[in-house]
């Protein structure tokens, strides 16, 4: 049987662009390419200069780049970073874009909807807000697995109504049997509690914010207000988005789902199902980390994905479309 990268070579290559969100994050990220490539160090210089701040020194230091203030526009500068690194080696237009979470701006800089300093001055602030939003509130995360979606959601329900003050809701629906469930500990760990009794696992994950959920609804607030008065152009390459996994054409539409995205749930099985049905036959994770391409491997449609962190990924990628 045919290998995906053989099949790949067979077909005319239909290649959609994923940007990582939060958690995929690392210390020194981008530092091997940034030694080949003078265009790496060249965007963190740009976005440094637009925020204020050292985001390649904020990639050195572990502490800092963990704090979602500075998490954001730093690994949005990586994925912009090497997107213009692919935009030298590969010859192919991308036929579609789309980012998990904070990825989704990615997206929308790499299709020219949003300048690269507005993009990180604005996920710059997207994180202070997300972090005021739950001060002084005892949050939690954590991915349930071996259930499916509809079953995860009535877990969450069953807990926001019969826990005394739980808040919790879904919110990465990532693959089949992988739900992110977000909120507040009490509410987080009454749903814990239930999947343990289906025999199934929860693992908690590490975050400074709960993201998409309730909790975030002042955050996204506020985020509309400062949505209102950036400007937003076309998008050169169609980015579906978290919210609705379609693609927005109009300014207002593209900041009403922006708005939404920060506290409703991530929609990427959708996505990724939405680019099968679109023919796409490659993805290209662009950014830190290989979390995405492991996803993809777990939809209902897998999509050969090739990330593009490191120096070998890259040239793996680049032999696979020659």
């Amino acid at each position: 049987m045919a290998s995906v990268p053989d099949m790949v070579k067979k077909q005319p290559a239909r290649i959609a662009v994923i940007f990582p969100g939060q958690g995929s994050q690392a210390v020194a990220m981008t530092s091997e390419l940034a030694e080949i490539y003078p265009e790496i160090r060249d965007t963190f210089t740009e976005a440094s200069e637009a925020l204020g701040e050292d985001l390649w020194a904020i990639c050195q230091d572990e502490e800092k780049l963990n704090q979602t203030e500075y998490t954001q526009p730093a690994l949005l500068t990586a994925s912009i970073a090497i997107w213009r690194v692919l935009q030298q080696k590969i010859e192919e237009t991308p036929c579609y874009l789309a980012g998990h979470s904070l990825g989704e701006y990615s997206a929308l800089c790499a299709a020219n909807v949003i300048s690269l300093g507005d993009a990180v001055t604005l996920v710059h602030k997207r994180g202070q807000l997300m972090q005021e939003a739950v001060v002084g509130v005892d949050t939690a995360m954590a991915a349930v697995l071996g259930l499916e979606d509809n079953r995860v959601e009535n877990l969450c329900e069953q807990a926001t109504e019969h826990v005394e003050g739980a808040i919790v809701g879904a919110a990465n629906f990532n693959s089949p049997g992988q739900v992110v469930i977000s909120g507040n500990a009490a509410g987080v760990n009454a749903v814990i509690d239930k999947v343990k009794n289906t025999g199934k696992k929860s693992v908690p994950l590490k975050v400074s914010v709960p993201s998409h959920c309730a909790l975030m609804e002042p955050a996204s607030n506020a985020l509309a207000e400062i949505l209102a008065g950036i400007q937003f152009d076309q998008a050169t390459i169609p980015v579906i988005q978290n919210r609705y996994a379609r693609v927005e054409t109009s300014a207002v539409g593209i900041k009403q789902a922006l708005t939404e995205q920060l506290s409703e749930p991530v929609l990427w099985s959708k996505t990724m199902q939405e680019l099968a049905d679109k023919q796409i036959n490659l993805l290209i994770e662009c950014g830190s980390g290989n979390v995405l391409s492991n996803l993809a491997k777990r939809q209902a449609q897998p999509i050969a994905s090739y990330p593009t962190d490191k120096p070998a990924r890259l040239e793996k990628l680049l032999e696979v479309l020659s």
